[in-house]
């Protein structure tokens, strides 16, 4: 017997077997039911086959960067929805292939997929603020924005970016400048990839007041790390205001027992306590 849920089943593999492709649309399923999951990977191979036809057989790495841009943002005209940045629709792949547009990390994903499919062994970098892919070419780092176009970044890039995010009082002391950008650039995992693109829907899901949407998105961030405690705390507090009340107490259970020296856990064994009288009256 499988399971029944194709996300679970995908979590399970190992990084090697995940689609992130799938994983991505699976997630969108939530907010659209009736989605064509394998329509759309097959529209993503299309998007790939069409860009290697005008691939020469040749075709070194940076060429093909530069077939891979010229295909995505000048002709089919993909880009960064900056104007309307917060919009969820930008976090789901499935809109992101329809409308054209969307947020550095569903464009890096998209750009990704196809371009691996076309021989590009590009990969996902969580930089701070704003998600990159990267590159290796003959012995160098090509740190490239699909949210710009695909443009590659110079180191002076890459530290002024930085110093827009990263406050002065976090780097112990040593300016911007002379931080180790290395740390910065180091590929994401697939689960990290999923985990943030997620972290931006319940972001925005919380902002806007949806917390069925925002538990949709809890339970999927559950399955991608089952050890992310705060996630955990998170849905079980979410469940109480939803008044699923068993279900907030298991989830409570679980948090205080995996962390006992938590700085919140008195507020939360005193919820516990209210949750164990409101379940006892469900009976």
């Amino acid at each position: 017997m499988g399971s029944a849920d194709p996300f679970v089943e995908l979590m399970a593999r190992d990084e090697a077997g995940i689609d992130l492709g799938r994983a991505c649309l699976l997630i969108a399923c939530d907010a659209y039911p009736a989605l064509d999951v394998e329509g759309y990977l097959g529209e993503i191979e299309r998007l790939a086959a069409r860009l290697k036809g005008r691939l020469p057989p040749e075709a070194d790495d940076e060429a093909r960067v530069v077939a891979l841009n010229e295909f995505l943002f000048d002709d089919l005209g993909y880009g960064g929805n900056a104007e309307d940045y917060y919009d969820p629709r930008n976090s789901y792949l499935n809109e992101v292939l329809d409308r054209r547009t969307g947020i550095p990390i569903t464009l890096s994903v998209l750009y990704m997929e196809v371009g691996r499919r076309a021989g590009l062994a590009l990969e996902g970098v969580s930089f701070p603020g704003h998600f990159l892919v990267r590159l290796r070419v003959r012995g160098a780092m090509l740190v490239l924005d699909p949210f710009s176009g695909g443009v590659p970044l110079s180191e002076a890039d890459l530290r002024e970016r930085l110093r827009r995010v990263i406050p002065p009082e976090a780097t112990g002391g040593l300016p911007v400048e002379e931080l180790p950008l290395d740390q910065f650039l180091e590929p994401a995992r697939k689960r990290q990839i999923l985990a943030r693109l997620l972290r931006n829907l319940k972001g925005i899901y919380r902002e806007t007041g949806q917390p069925q949407r925002q538990l949709e998105v809890l339970n999927r961030m559950l399955v991608v790390a089952p050890e992310a405690r705060g996630e955990l705390r998170e849905r079980g507090l979410l469940y109480q205001r939803l008044e699923c009340y068993r279900a907030a107490l298991k989830d409570l259970q679980d948090y205080s027992a995996l962390e006992p020296d938590a700085p919140d856990i008195d507020e939360v064994r005193a919820r516990l306590v209210e949750l164990g009288s409101l379940c006892a009256r469900l009976n």
